[in-house]
């Protein structure tokens, strides 16, 4: 692997303390590994920086869920939202009544008071709302995939590359939680030992489909049912899932391997198949196995990576070390108690340990796996936006318009910044999971290409 880096630090008192057990499965248990919670983390629901006015455009389901969310955090000041369906826009108006509303995108992007913008629509809206957001001067949060298609991705991620006085975040959710940065030590230190494959799915038995009286409307919701719009079940929901093992991995798959069905939903006249399955290559003969269904729900989602020594389950942002009865000793197992169910017997790897503390033998609840990850990537991103906005505004006030040395500044600042998928990840991972989309499709093998990656 590359990167090694060392175990965090793990004290005796610490594992005594916080030794609570977790049901990962009926069949699965565990004992907890507490991790010291670092100081530089973000607290859900804690301001990590100043107001950032924010703009919401797109009040689907799940830009619903970012208002409702961005309502309960501090550094959020919401002053603008839009959506083009009017019943949309008033029920975005019970999370932000103070918000003014329109169903214009370029009013949000005209209103000085708009600092930051994040965009919820559909896949295949996101090129021209997000550019023109970034030529406006805006901060923007994309929702992922970035797009529909690489062409539009490309033109995003270029847009916000160029945008230095900007913050770009994509919403790859997972990168911004601290669980998943605490679990990233534990894969990049070699503690699975070699590598030897992953496997994640996805499973949700439900139509995908959405009901409306009008026609028109009906076909607008239902794009994900058309693959002329919608990047499938491993471009819309897998792209989290492949973007995570990627990032543990550290490396870029060499090809992938893919097959779709239509099984369930058959009578509707939809061409994006419910059930698929694809395999992805990595250097060194590690393969990762996906699937995803909407026939069936047993087992929800996870995924789990195998080394020669132990194997991680992470589920909910929770994960669970399986030890082969070989593994070296890490050091820390000896003061771990054991539970075991149906013959295995799991290590709960939990960051944040101070909460875990302070709540004595018990509830994990309050700990930061139980904090669903849009709460940690919104934060990091109102906290970035507020960090850059600050420093522009101080750069200039002393030294004027030197957009070169501005640059320089901004990188620097950049060093310190919450942790957050910027732009190439966003865009590497498009580009990942819709070629596996198009691999699932056509029943074939594509192998990658370096230059598919490049933004020039």
């Amino acid at each position: 692997m590359k990167n090694p880096q060392r175990l965090p630090d793990l004290s005796r008192r610490t594992f005594l303390k916080g030794s609570s057990f977790s049901t990962l499965m009926s069949m699965l248990g565990g004992v907890p590994l507490v991790a010291q919670e670092k100081p530089t983390e973000p607290a859900a629901g804690k301001p990590v920086g100043r107001p950032v006015n924010c703009g919401v455009i797109g009040l689907g389901p799940w830009g619903r869920e970012i208002l409702a969310t961005l309502s309960k955090i501090p550094e959020a000041n919401i002053v603008a939202i839009c959506d083009t369906y009017a019943p949309m826009l008033r029920r975005g108006q019970q999370s932000a009544p103070k918000a003014a509303a329109t169903d214009d995108y370029k009013a949000v992007l005209e209103n000085k008071e708009v600092e930051a913008v994040f965009v919820a629509t559909p896949p295949h809206q996101h090129r021209e709302l997000a550019v023109a957001a970034l030529k406006a001067g805006k901060h923007v949060y994309c929702e992922a995939p970035l797009a529909h298609t690489i062409e539009d991705a490309r033109a995003i991620a270029q847009a916000a590359k160029a945008s230095f006085k900007s913050v770009f975040q994509c919403g790859l959710q997972a990168r911004s939680h601290p669980q998943r940065h605490f679990l990233l030590q534990f894969i990049r230190s070699g503690a699975m030992g070699k590598p030897v494959m992953a496997r994640a799915q996805w499973h949700r038995k439900q139509s995908w489909r959405f009901a409306s009286p009008n026609a028109d409307r009906e076909k607008e919701i239902n794009w994900r049912l058309s693959r002329k719009t919608s990047p499938g079940l491993i471009g819309e929901v897998g792209i989290h899932q492949l973007d995570a093992v990627t990032w543990f991995l550290d490396q870029r798959p060499l090809a992938v391997t893919g097959f779709g069905s239509l099984i369930k939903w058959t009578e509707d006249n939809r061409d994006v198949p419910d059930t698929i399955q694809a395999v992805l290559e990595y250097p060194q003969g590690v393969h990762l196995t996906y699937d995803s269904t909407l026939a069936n729900s047993f087992e929800a989602d996870y995924e789990v990576y195998y080394g020669s020594d132990s194997a991680i389950m992470v589920r909910d942002n929770k994960a669970w070390m399986f030890k082969e009865v070989d593994a070296p000793l890490l050091g820390w197992e000896v003061y771990a108690r054991k539970d075991s169910f149906y013959k295995e017997t799991g290590i709960a790897l939990v960051a944040n340990a101070s909460k875990l503390e302070a709540q004595g033998e018990g509830g994990t609840a309050d700990s930061a796996a139980a904090i669903n990850s849009l709460t940690f990537a919104l934060q990091a991103f109102l906290g970035n936006a507020g960090k850059v906005a600050t420093a522009v505004k101080d750069f200039k006030e002393n030294f004027g318009e030197d957009d070169e040395a501005l640059k320089e500044h901004l990188a620097d600042v950049r060093k310190s910044r919450l942790p957050a998928a910027g732009y190439q990840e966003g865009f590497d991972a498009v580009v990942v999971a819709l070629k596996a989309n198009e691999a699932i499709l056509g029943k074939k093998r594509i192998q990658f290409q370096k230059e598919w990656f490049d933004l020039g």
